[in-house]
This record gives C-alpha cells, structure tokens and sequence, in this order.
C-alpha cells in the first residue's frame, strides 16, 4: 500500500485531521520507531477544516502505539482469582450472552450495564444503544462523557433547548474577546488554542481573558489571568453579570425577543456586588471591573470551557451562567461569538448524537419524552413500550449498584474505570465485587482488566471503519487501513454479535458498518444534530461536514456554521431560557484538618490513564513521573524544597508524589496530573483522593477539587522510609 489514508486523530475532542502512510514507501527506508519496529507515517492533513494541517505530538506519534501490548485473543476465567485462560470467540461470546440472559430472567433487565467511552467510533455507540435501550430495556448505558461533558450536555438542553455547542473553530479567528474559564486549552487542545493565539498576535485589540487558579500555558499569554480561589466560579460569572447589568451593557432588545426567565435572573445578581464577589474570589477588585468591561464592549465574545466547569457540584450551574452572560448581551448565534464546551474526547460528541448517556437516545431525544421513545421503538423494530422511560444508572451509580448487588452484568468498553472514576479504591472494591464483569479493550495489560472475568480483544483506531464528530461537530470517516492483530474485533461487531446470541437477529443484521451508520444518520432526519444527508460513500468522497446537513439540503456546510443564527432556539416557545443560581462553592473545602484543595488535570503529551500514551516513548521520556505543585509560600511555610515526597491525603486516601515548587499556583491549592495508575507508578494514583460528589442536574463528579494534607516524606525505597512506614505515622504539616 502507497496511498495516502486521510483520518481523524484519536484522542481529544478537537478532532485533528490527519494523513496516514504505510511504514515502507517506494523509495523511501521503512519508517521505525526506537525499538526497530516499522510503524506507519503519521502528518497532519491540511485539508481538513478543524485543524488545518496542525497536530500535536498525541497525533504525531499515535503510530508507535499500535502494535505494543495489544490484547489478541479472547480471554476468560471464572473468578477473579484464577489466571485468565485463552478462549475462542464461540465460548467468550456464549459466556457473555449467558449471563446477560441470566441476569436478565433471574434479577431483571435493569441488573445489566454497559460502561463505554468517547474513544468509541459513532457505529459502536449506536449498537450499543439498540441492545440496551432497545433490545434488552434497560437505560443502564453511560460513558465515560460523565465525567466529561455531562454538564455541558445539561446546560445546552436546559438553557438553548437542545445539547450541541452552537460555535465553530473560525470563531477563534474571528472574535473580539476570548473568556477561557476552566480549561488549560493550551496543554489538552492545544490545536485550536494555537488557531486562536495567532489571531491573538495579529490583532492587537483582540482580548484574552483566562480564569484559572494556575498560570498555565494558556494563561501566560492572557491579557487578564483571574487567579481565582478553588470553587469561586459562580461569584466570579455572577459577579461580571452584576456590572453588566448595572452598567447597561446589555442587548435589551434580544433579551425582550428571544428569551425568558431574565427577572429572575437580575433579582438575584443583586447579591453579587463587586467588591463582594472580588474579596471572595481572591481577585482585585480592578481586574473584576476590567473583566466585565472587556466582556460588554466587545461586540464578539467567545467563551470556552472544559473539565473545570464541567467537573463541579455545581457544574450544570456555571454552564447556564456562562451562557447567561451572551444571553444578556446578545453575543450567540454570530461569527466569533457563543458558548462553546470543549470536548474531552475524540468522538464524545458523537456519542452524545448517538444516544450514549443514561438518559438519552439516538438523534438527541430524551428518553423521558414519550414521543421519543416511539419514535426510535419504530425505528428499531421492537414493541411499543420497550424503551424505559426512566433513566439509566450512571456511571457512579454503577458502580454502588455493584456493592448493593444490583447489578449483575457490567460491560467495559474502551475506557478504564479502575484509573479515572473519583474514590478509585471504592470503585475498584466495587469491581472486584461484581459477579461478573466483561472488559473489551485493544491493550492488555490495564488496571481495569484486573477486575474482568471476561476480555474481549477491540480493533482500535485505524483497524476499523467509523465516524467520529469534534467539538465543532464536524463528522470525519475515519476508515481502516491497516491489519487488526490477532483475533481483534470491531466494537459494533462484538455487540451485535452477542445480540443475535440473545435473539435479535433482525436488529443486528448489518452486513459492515457503513450500514450501521445509514441506519443512525436516518433516525437523525429532522432533529437539531441532523445528518441525514451523510453516509460512508459521502463522506469518503467529499471529506469531513458539519452538522446540521439534512437530506434535502443543497449544499452541505463543510465548516463554520453557526447553530441558532436566527435566534431562534430549540425549546417550546424557541426562546432561549436564563438561569438564576447562587453560588455554592465546593462539596468538600478545606479546613483545619485537610487545609489544602487538590485540583487535577491532564498533560500535554499524556491521555488520561496512559493506556496508549504510556506505551509511546517520546511522551514517557516528556513526562517520566507524576508529580504536585505546590505554591512556593507553602512549601516554604512546610519546608519543602523542589524534588521533595509528599503524602497527600484526603479523607478517602493517599498517594505520594515529587514536590514541584512554584509561583503558577494559588497559595493554598496544589495540582496532580491524573495520569498515572497502579500500571505506571506506585501510589500515585489521583483519584484516590478525589469524592463521588456529583451535579445534581447532570450528576458529573466534582474531580477537580476536594480537600487534602500534605506530610513530607523520605523517597519510597530509601532505608529511612522503610523504618518509618513500621511506625506510627507522623503528624501531618499544615
């Protein structure tokens, strides 16, 4: 093979195109990676209209990934404690099959659940759906969106009437003012936030105005960097809406024609008063006035936002405040500006499309809706009523539904629970308690797999046929192009297959996965995503669209399309809706025991729990080790020195990281990257810090804080830390 594939990135909701070419070349030496091993030429695609050429060193060195410690087989054991045991695909699916029957018949079907990810391609999400909500009646499907997006999702529906950011990536060329609050854009989506830095450098008057308690990468070139205190968020958005409000800078005519709830909403701006709100969040007062001033002149605001929000009790809260704020001046619906969440992962937008939290369904429906449910019953060819009309556990209530015993069957696909869900040494005692657990994955081995009775080897990226949709939902094909190892299957054909074991022989009767995706684009037809107009052939042929693209559509919008540039909204009335919220701040704040907040986040060069990344190794010599930053006034107060091992606990755990001294961090608060589980180093893992305490609207775990102490310690292995660890431990440094 010589030709060139064109793809889309793998790993963060930006959605990078890229050109992919086989390791031999005529005229060319193999390409290899460090270890001799051919691997396949990895560039940026230039022709695709999300990144334009551009990629980061995740993408540039994807390929290395490919074919190192890749689960080939089935695998099966009986109890946790046995080794695992190479099987056919006949006995691995038979087993599974069974015990969904089972589990079904003896405790109902809602003791089955399925756990998947935004690594899954759009094909794979939508089989999903069908055997659970469909076929099988139970609601119990979610993803790891849950701890991603789930906010964003809850705040685009309850404010705009419908999910889907309403921005594209031109935007960033083109607006006045950037607002950043909650996103280290620079380090997790670093394409874009490059598209945005050069307009930045071009236009002098361009603003960037970045809310972070860090000076992160994408804070050191803002304009304004408010350094907030750890769960000030909401008085801080509050705050700004307060002098806008007072000083007039509002769109009163867009406010009295296209929306609703705005007295609610100025009544209780009235609580936040600058000096109030400034003293609170830790800020100077100037810098508040700046913010809102910067905020109401400009013309074009684009707001962007990410895991700081979105992870947070009050998560859905800040969400609708943030898009409270173009709501009151008019700034959405228009090039440049909008509300616009950053997703997390590849194809967590197409997931959401395809129906894959708990409480959705295929073509943004709710399965709340009666007239949703029929519709894709319909569609799908099972009896009215098949569809449960109450939502399905999440992602956490999975995980409780195992130490109660109510549920039986659990489903991993693509993600790995045992690293990134909050209080992992409850969640991993829950693993080890399910009865039986499948696990369906590309490598092995992985934290997750310690905990599966069954192992299902999946072709990953590049090793199968799918769509994946990026934050500004454009939908790329992303087509297989190279062998899959072993046994490795897709991830639709393994669900489907197990479906027809289980009777639905004429639900899952596709022939390839170009079918599975005609099947899902139709039932879009007329909803707010709609993509009836794409199919495999069209979007091989003329390469990525956004949606909306409707079959009867003329021309299809390649990118740029605002949502709602009529002002005119997906809800009832087509109003858009405001929220009135106080704040709260955070679940667990520190104290006299625990006196510091711990904040997490990601890296540059890594993925969440290193499954690909830690095998790649360029990115490992990037990042060799976790570590924790801690302000310089701490350390000193502590005496820590750079280089240092802390303990940090919190009333759930422990881990022990390198102390990195700094000045880019709020006193008080200290940051661990989430990365590293028990596979990549020992005790350090974050989330054995962090609580279960979730939104109550989108019942997204607030990951990003929770309260901690911090006691210096010897190296782990040194002689001095072996006796002490024999003793009663010291007391901890406040």
């Amino acid at each position: 093979m010589t030709e060139t594939t064109k793809t889309l990135c793998p790993y963060c909701g930006v959605g990078c195109g890229l050109e992919v070419q086989p390791p031999a070349l005529p005229g060319r030496p193999t390409n290899r990676d460090a270890q001799g091993v051919p691997i396949w030429r990895v560039r940026g695609d230039r022709a695709h209209p999300s990144s334009k050429g551009m990629v980061c060193v995740k993408g540039a060195t994807i390929a290395e990934s490919l074919d190192r410690d890749r689960l080939k087989t089935p695998m099966l054991r009986d109890s946790l404690d046995e080794p695992f045991r190479q099987v056919s695909w006949e006995e691995a699916l038979d087993r599974v099959a069974s015990k969904i029957q089972t589990a079904r018949t003896t405790h109902g079907p809602d003791s089955i659940c399925m756990y998947g990810s935004g690594q899954l391609q759009t094909e794979d999400y939508y089989t999903a759906q069908k055997l659970l909500k469909g076929c099988l009646g139970t609601n119990n499907f979610d993803a790891n969106s849950r701890l991603c997006m789930s906010s964003a999702v809850a705040g685009y529906i309850q404010s705009l009437g419908s999910d889907g950011p309403p921005c594209c990536y031109d935007d960033l060329e083109t607006t006045d003012c950037a607002f950043i609050i909650g996103a280290n854009v620079a380090e997790c989506h670093p394409i874009i936030f490059n598209r945005f830095i050069k307009h930045h450098k071009r236009k002098r008057k361009v603003k960037l105005i970045v809310v972070d308690p860090r000076k992160t990468a994408t804070a050191q070139p803002a304009d304004l960097h408010l350094a907030i205190k750890p769960g000030t968020d909401m008085m801080l958005l509050n705050g700004i809406a307060h002098l806008l409000l007072k000083w007039g800078l509002m769109n009163t005519y867009f406010i009295d024609e296209c929306t609703k709830g705005f007295s609610a909403y100025a009544q209780i701006l009235q609580k936040y008063p600058p000096e109030r709100v400034a003293r609170r969040c830790g800020i100077p007062l100037a810098d508040l006035y700046k913010a809102a001033k910067w905020w109401g002149r400009s013309k074009r605001v684009l707001s962007l936002w990410s895991m700081g929000v979105n992870q947070s009790v009050e998560g859905t809260a800040k969400v609708r405040t943030i898009i409270n704020l173009h709501l009151m001046t008019g700034t959405i619906g228009k090039p440049g500006c909008g509300p616009f969440s950053l997703t997390g992962q590849p194809n967590a937008m197409g997931g959401r499309e395809a129906g894959g939290l708990a409480h959705i369904l295929p073509g943004y429906r709710l399965v709340k809706n009666p007239e949703h449910r029929a519709a894709v019953e319909a569609a799908w060819q099972v009896s009215p009523g098949s569809i449960s009309p109450q939502p399905g556990k999440d992602a956490w209530s999975m995980m409780t539904g195992l130490e109660d015993g109510s549920v039986q069957v659990l489903w991993i696909a693509a993600t790995n629970p045992a690293v990134s869900m909050p209080d992992i040494k409850r969640t991993q005692a829950a693993l080890r308690n399910s009865p039986f657990t499948v696990y369906q994955d590309a490598y092995y081995p992985t934290e997750t797999a310690d905990y599966a009775h069954v192992l299902l080897p999946a072709a990953q990226w590049g090793e199968k046929t799918g769509v994946m949709t990026n934050s500004e939902r454009v939908v790329t094909l992303c087509p297989e192009f190279r062998y899959r190892p072993g046994e490795a299957r897709a991830d639709w054909e393994i669900m489907a297959d197990v479906g027809r074991r289980l009777g639905f022989e004429a639900q899952f009767s596709w022939q390839n996965s170009a079918e599975v995706y005609a099947e899902f684009a139709a039932l879009t037809a007329g909803r707010p995503c709609d993509m009836s107009a794409l199919s495999h052939d069209r979007l091989q042929t003329g390469g990525p669209v956004q949606w909306p693209c409707p079959k009867d559509a003329t021309t299809l919008a390649k990118h740029g399309q605002q949502l709602y540039t009529d002002a005119s909204f997906n809800t009832p009335d087509g109003r858009a809706v405001f929220a009135a919220f106080d704040a709260k701040g955070l679940a667990e704040p520190a104290d006299a025991e625990y006196p510091f907040v711990l904040t997490v986040g990601r890296l540059y060069g890594h993925w969440h729990t290193q499954t690909r990344t830690g095998r790649i190794d360029k990115i490992r010599k990037m990042h060799p080790e976790p570590f924790i930053e801690v302000h310089l006034r701490d350390a000193e107060r502590l005496g820590v020195k750079e280089g240092d091992w802390l303990a940090v606990r919190s009333r759930r755990g422990q881990a022990k990281f390198k102390a990195q001294v700094t000045s880019k961090i709020t006193p008080g608060l200290v940051f661990v990257p989430m990365h590293w589980g028990a596979l990549w180093a020992e005790d350090a893992e974050a989330n054995a810090l962090t609580h279960p305490e979730a939104c109550p609207i989108s019942i997204q775990p607030e990951l990003k804080a929770c309260a901690v102490q911090l006691e210096k310690v010897e190296p782990p292995g040194s002689i001095t830390a072996a006796v002490e660890s024999a003793q009663e431990p010291a007391m901890a440094l406040r």
